[in-house]
């Protein structure tokens, strides 16, 4: 599918925005997680701006499309992200972390936009094939995204639930893999490794698309085609690169879970002007 060269500019630049709020966020709350954060932050921001049928003023639509953040440590790109479409004003994202602020370490359901809590790595695919059912007994049309990390594939809930939405036949769910190839432990292929995976999820009974995480045009052509999919879940593997868009954090395990020094800061967003 080809998409016109101003809306795949202009979704880039959005999410270089997104990048650099990220960084701004975690720096000022002095703890959290870019690497993953900064990972999936194409992925995102062309499911918001783009593809996913959702209203800031009306976060309770029960027409929505649902998002589920399973990596839920990654929430500082959620919320940059909920912000930019109107969720909350953008002044909430520097109270990070803060006791009593609407955004916490990890997703909960004070934040607008939230549905369900997460960060119990493993946990987000049976919640998104929850909704997914929920959708088909309520006879709605809404479809399920949800966002796994690579290194909670190696969780077995995870299979469970692949194995459950291939059984159902739950058109309606998308699971997309951040894959970037790390996890708080190092290597995802030296800690538990993933290979190989397109064999697996096809294996379950999924429908697999295999992507460039950081090309709109190939993030945006998988979204669209998975629409047209029947009787099976979908699932776009990601291939991304961790800390995505600042140099000295890509591929740098350290920054899976450390938040930028004032200086670091002041490098990355120099890098991503």
């Amino acid at each position: 599918m080809v998409y016109p060269e101003n809306q795949i500019k202009e979704l880039e630049n959005k999410a270089k925005k997104i990048r650099r709020l990220i960084i701004e966020m975690l720096s000022k709350a002095g703890s959290g997680h870019p690497g993953g954060s900064l990972s999936a932050t194409d992925l995102i921001t062309a499911l918001y701006f783009k593809v996913l049928r959702h209203n800031p003023k009306n976060p309770h639509w029960p027409n929505r499309d649902r998002f589920h953040l399973s990596k839920g440590h990654c929430c500082p790109l959620w919320y940059a992200v909920l912000a930019e479409c109107g969720y909350f004003p953008l002044e909430k994202l520097w109270t990070l972390r803060q006791l009593g602020s609407i955004l916490q370490g990890h997703p909960d359901r004070r934040t607008p936009g939230v549905d369900v809590a997460s960060g119990s790595l493993g946990q987000g695919l049976s919640v998104a094939l929850g909704m997914s059912l929920a959708a088909k007994i309520d006879k709605l049309d809404y479809r399920v995204y949800v966002l796994l990390g690579d290194g909670e594939l190696q969780e077995g809930n995870i299979w469970e639930a692949a194995m459950a939405a291939s059984h159902y036949q739950c058109d309606n769910l998308v699971a997309i893999v951040d894959y970037n190839g790390y996890q708080i432990d190092g290597r995802t292929n030296e800690v538990m490794d993933l290979e190989p995976l397109v064999e697996k999820w096809k294996a379950f009974g999924w429908h697999v698309f295999k992507i460039d995480g950081h090309n709109m045009s190939e993030i945006l052509s998988a979204y669209e085609e998975a629409k047209i999919i029947k009787a099976k879940p979908q699932v776009i593997i990601a291939y991304t690169t961790k800390g995505k868009g600042v140099s000295f954090m890509e591929n740098v395990v350290d920054f899976h879970g450390r938040a930028p020094t004032k200086e670091e800061a002041e490098r990355a967003l120099k890098e991503l002007e």
